[in-house]
């Protein structure tokens, strides 16, 4: 493989993904069901973001050296906010009745996904502190979008309006297509940052068990 190859690959495939993402068949999906439009979120902020993130990192190695701990942190929060606003009933309605709202929605994931991935690549190269913030960045993404998974699940009825109204001759129920939608976010969304998380937590433990001095 050739070191450009190497450099910007990631990259490549990371935008190659968002392709398939958004100019594939889910964005029409995700007008009509909740599960759909949960994939096209999980797409983008498990999937594609990390992978574009890490590709940044390798093809524009400053990017990572100026993430600092505090960053790390903001970004999970902005994460937080955005993913539990966009998830609140009016707004989720509003995505999945209107195109412009539907892309300011996904944008925003998408953004605040690639933000987190890349302060959690970025302070992997950092000092002890900074990577310990990446670690914190990813497992409090998992636990808060765990938890609205298990939300989303375990809802004894549809949260949204648009469930009946967006698409009345679904073969799902509008509270199957939520539970569904729900157990997209717990083991694809709450999984993956929880592995990129206890990853980096475990390099991290082990240059300090073995007494590697951070770079």
């Amino acid at each position: 493989m050739s070191p450009a190859l190497r450099r910007h690959g990631p990259s490549g495939l990371g935008l190659g993904l968002l392709l398939f993402l958004w100019a594939g068949p889910l964005v029409g999906r995700a007008e009509t069901s909740f599960a759909a439009h949960m994939i096209l979120h999980m797409g983008l902020v498990a999937v594609a973001a990390p992978v574009l993130a890490f590709g940044l990192t390798r093809s524009v190695p400053a990017v990572g050296a100026r993430i600092s701990a505090r960053f790390a942190i903001l970004a999970a929060l902005a994460e937080f906010v955005l993913v539990w606003s966009w998830h609140a009933p009016a707004l989720h309605d509003a995505a999945r009745r209107e195109t412009w709202v539907l892309v300011l929605e996904q944008t925003s994931f998408l953004l605040a996904g690639l933000l987190v991935w890349l302060a959690a690549f970025g302070t992997a190269e950092g000092g002890r502190g900074a990577r310990a913030a990446g670690v914190a960045a990813l497992l409090m993404t998992s636990m808060h979008m765990t938890l609205l998974g298990a939300l989303l699940l375990f809802a004894p009825r549809p949260l949204y309006a648009c469930g009946d109204l967006c698409s009345p001759l679904a073969t799902l129920t509008p509270l199957e297509d939520q539970q569904l939608g729900g157990v997209l976010m717990l083991l694809v969304g709450g999984a993956a940052y929880l592995i990129g998380g206890l990853s980096l937590l475990g390099k991290l433990l082990n240059e300090k068990r073995e007494g590697v001095a951070p770079a």
